[in-house]
């Protein structure tokens, strides 16, 4: 193994740190850090940052793509590919930054794994076995066929290291070829992870790999995109493959992350691989991960760049009495920018707060915790390049500092949930009612309401033991055959009134903050009412649960309505309008332009507007001086339409999670589908990006 380099000498850290009591964890994490330890540490303040790596101070071209874990005693290990080249299948080691006490000094990087004669290994993941310490690092050697001219390798196969010392030395390599070769997929390349995999309640230890076929000869639906985990239960002396999520071209599930749920089912959260804004895909086992359930796409995270992204059990988990706490993190964007986490308290069906961590360009991320609370984050960060990062960044900061103060170890979310199963007690009105086995549902199945009519209701009677204030979360199905539903309860409107549920590319489930409303004690009715076709042009309704929650702050709501050009609720109406990417200010991964004309070339977006009353309408747009100072806007509102034109040449208000926004006023606005159209009639080139409505009222 090669020797420490000279560009990180041991670095010595300011106080840092959190105020947060030392919890329990375990079951989760494996032992706390000894009293002794913990007691000398220096007094912890919130956040703090540092960076491991900085391509304009360290040798190689680009840091990317990552591996984190913290051993029982806090020492911290962070792996990443130390790329020669900006590429991903260019020479690539595998270097290593080790911190003994946490985070407050750190070690010289150390190169695990040396390229030679343009080797390429990549992907690093960690799962360490809490019964001997051991750990483990996987890792690819990814390959290049001479007929590929691009930078994604063909082939992948599976390397294994481990250290028995707290990661101060390490094995020699481990070939683990051949796992894959049963699958009928004609999968060539296997990347694990990347960041971590899980050790389950019972001493399983599964880490997540993701698979394709050749690129060659190969589109992006050709490839079959897949998800099989490699598991040991002797103590990783052996592994052996789980069977496959099963494999599907809507669903084109890659690099993802795993957790195990308080109720013992695994959770596999990964990333699309063919890129763009996209929802996450699931699925679930309840054999600790040796099958799967078809995979589904899950917006309980939002919608955003296709990246990898981090998912991490905190506290909580199978025969735990602390709650259940899972943190997510992503470039919560549709481009690499506006890193951000988030915390779930339902074992990730919903999250409920988030803080932006940093409102420019992010990339890879990866989490993990040290024994007193403090939460990590590495992540890439910074530069100019929109799909590599110029630095690798490590955060340390507190639950109480993530959340601004809703939570802590000491005092808790004090948040209750009371959670209504919809695939049963279901009553309707003009049409009928059937149920759905599905195990990503959070009962095992959900209801389908089939309605005969607009106006058609299925409806179901909630007992409330305690009166009181309570928010309502509805967790629903998204089907290509959705339609619009209006949600009241007892006769009277909610905050969040109407939802279309049809689906976005495929069928998947989706949460909606329905808003709070203030129940007495007894029966009250839950109606869902079919108001209307979908965008899809269907009429379905299917349910999951809805849940009456109690906590002390409201969750983080983003209050927007947002159609871009390239999703559900976009269409262009006539002529031909060109995708582009030449100017920069875009929403998304590109914009649409149309030539001066007549007004024969139309776009149109679609919005959905949750309940009636006064929205601010937005577009955004890349300006240039080759564009339209009269593009002309047309917006249907509850008053009839009107005409608003845009100087094109003059630029909007950008913004971190995307687009430059410019106003087109404020109108009264019918709950339902809204309209806003535009057209070529302008006397230079016509942008379509995206739209947005704004509650001014909230």
């Amino acid at each position: 193994m090669a020797q420490p380099d000279p560009h990180h000498p041991l670095i010595g850290r300011r106080a840092f740190g959190l105020g947060a009591a030392a919890a329990s964890v375990a079951a989760v994490l494996g032992p706390a850090l000894p009293a002794s330890a913990a007691a000398a540490r220096p007094p912890r303040a919130s956040f703090d940052d540092f960076t491991l790596w900085d391509n304009t101070v360290d040798p190689l071209q680009s840091y990317h793509v990552h591996g984190l874990t913290v051993l029982p005693d806090d020492t911290i290990l962070v792996v990443t590919e130390g790329r020669h080249e900006v590429c991903d299948a260019g020479p690539r080691d595998l270097v290593l930054r080790r911190s003994p006490d946490g985070g407050d000094t750190w070690e010289p990087t150390r190169t695990l794994i040396s390229s030679v004669d343009g080797q390429s290994w990549g992907n690093p993941a960690f799962v360490v076995d809490r019964a001997t310490g051991e750990i483990f690092l996987f890792y690819m050697l990814s390959i290049l066929l001479p007929e590929n001219t691009g930078c994604s390798g063909d082939i992948g196969d599976l390397y294994l290291i481990s250290s028995a010392d707290g990661g101060r030395t390490w094995s020699e390599p481990r070939a683990m070829s051949g796992l894959f070769d049963h699958f009928p997929h004609d999968w060539r390349l296997h990347s694990p992870g990347p960041g971590h995999g899980i050790q389950l309640d019972d001493g399983r230890l599964l880490m997540n790999c993701a698979h394709r076929r050749v690129i060659i000869g190969n589109t992006v639906e050709q490839r079959n995109y897949g998800v099989a985990s490699i598991y040991s239960d002797d103590h990783g002396k052996t592994w052996k493959a789980t069977a496959e999520v099963p494999v599907s071209v809507p669903y084109p599930i890659n690099e993802a992350r795993l957790i195990q749920r308080s109720d013992g089912t695994v959770l596999v959260n990964g990333r699309a691989a063919a890129g763009g804004n996209r929802q996450r895909i699931v699925s679930v086992s309840t054999d600790r991960g040796l099958t799967w359930s078809p995979p589904r796409l899950d917006g309980s995270t939002g919608t955003f760049n296709a990246v990898d992204a981090s998912l991490l059990r905190y506290t909580g988990g199978p025969g735990s009495s602390e709650p259940s706490r899972v943190l997510f993190s992503r470039p919560d964007s549709p481009v690499r920018t506006n890193m951000t986490v988030s915390i779930s308290y339902d074992d990730a069906h919903s999250f409920r707060y988030s803080r932006v961590i940093n409102e420019g360009r992010s990339y890879y991320s990866e989490l993990a915790r040290l024994s007193d609370g403090t939460i990590l984050l590495v992540y890439g960060c910074d530069g100019d390049n929109p799909s590599f990062p110029r630095r690798v960044a490590l955060c340390r900061f507190s639950l109480e500092w993530l959340t601004d103060g809703r939570d802590g170890l000491r005092k808790g979310p004090r948040y209750r949930e009371r959670l209504v199963d919809l695939a049963t007690g279901a009553r309707a009105t003009d049409g009928a009612v059937s149920v759905v086995a599905d195990p990503v549902a959070r009962g095992g199945s959900r209801a389908e309401f089939t309605p005969a009519r607009t106006g058609a209701y299925v409806e179901y009677t909630v007992n409330v033991p305690v009166p009181g204030d309570y928010e309502l979360l509805l967790r629903y199905f998204r089907a290509a055959a959705g339609g619009l539903v209006t949600v009241t309860v007892d006769g009277s409107a909610i905050p969040a009134l109407v939802l279309d549920t049809t689906a976005d590319r495929a069928d998947g489930y989706d949460v909606a903050q329905l808003g709070s409303v203030r129940l007495k004690r007894g029966p009250h009715t839950i109606r869902f009412t079919a108001s209307g076709a979908g965008r899809g042009g269907g009429s379905l309704i299917s349910l999951d649960t809805l849940s009456l929650i109690t906590a002390p702050s409201q969750p983080d709501v983003r209050e927007e309505v947002v159609v871009d050009n390239d999703e559900l609720g976009y269409q262009v109406v006539s002529g031909t309008w060109s995708a582009g990417t030449g100017v920069a200010g875009y929403r998304g991964g590109n914009y649409r332009s149309a030539p001066a004309g007549t007004g024969a070339r139309v776009v149109r977006w679609r919005p959905v507007v949750p309940r009636a009353g006064d929205y601010e309408v937005q577009v955004s747009y890349t300006a240039h001086e080759n564009r339209a100072s009269n593009a002309p806007y047309t917006v249907t509102h509850a008053d009839g339409t009107t005409v608003v034109r845009v100087d094109q040449r003059k630029p909007g208000a950008p913004e971190p999670r995307g687009g430059s926004w410019v106003s087109l006023g404020t109108f009264r606005m019918a709950a339902g589908l809204a309209a806003i159209e535009l057209s070529d009639a302008a006397d230079g080139t016509v942008i379509a990006d995206a739209v947005r409505l704004i509650d001014v009222r909230r």
